[in-house]
């Protein structure tokens, strides 16, 4: 193996959005139990580092792949698009209009059934996202998918505030 290899290379998985969790979870097991430094322990000092290093870029790599936005921001640098989340903020206007009806509610919130309510919805929104990334990659639009990442990013912040009014609420 090659500590260059990509992610998907790694896993020996196909670099795409759509992803076998299952052939993911199932290939990280395998590499960490042939990686794991203490199966290395009575190995000379330069494997034993190569070993540290392994470990450490299949834990990365995999947490990499694990997450929707990670996966997805990861295939958007791979093929020349950077996500830019901190400097390009430009959204279309109903995206923009949709954020600041949640903003609206969410202030309004003051118990547990209206935070659950926004929670589900932002949580179909977050669903909605993650099928259109899908669709997106397939169609090999790769500019599209870094603006829905950038929209999925602030629908998980958005969720971030709902939980954060819940503790508030001490609900």
């Amino acid at each position: 193996m090659n500590l260059q290899s990509t992610d998907f290379e790694i896993f020996n998985l196909p670099q795409r959005f759509a992803l076998d969790t299952a052939a993911l979870d199932d290939a990280w097991k395998t590499l960490q139990r042939q990686a794991h430094p203490d199966r290395h322990a009575s190995d000379s000092a330069q494997q034993q580092r190569q070993a540290m290093q392994w470990s450490v870029r299949i834990n990365e790599a995999y947490q990499r792949l694990k997450s929707p936005i990670t996966r997805a921001a990861y295939l958007c640098e791979l093929r020349g698009v950077a996500i830019r989340a901190e400097d390009n903020t430009a959204m279309p206007g109903a995206f923009l209009m949709q954020q600041m009806e949640w903003r609206e509610a969410l202030d309004e919130a003051d118990d547990a059934s209206a935070l659950e309510a926004l929670s589900a919805t932002v949580r179909a929104a977050w669903r909605e996202w993650v099928q259109a990334i899908e669709r997106l990659d397939g169609a090999g639009d790769t500019p599209g998918m870094a603006q829905a990442v950038r929209a999925l990013m602030f629908v998980q912040r958005f969720e971030q505030a709902i939980e954060k009014r819940h503790d508030e609420l001490g609900q």
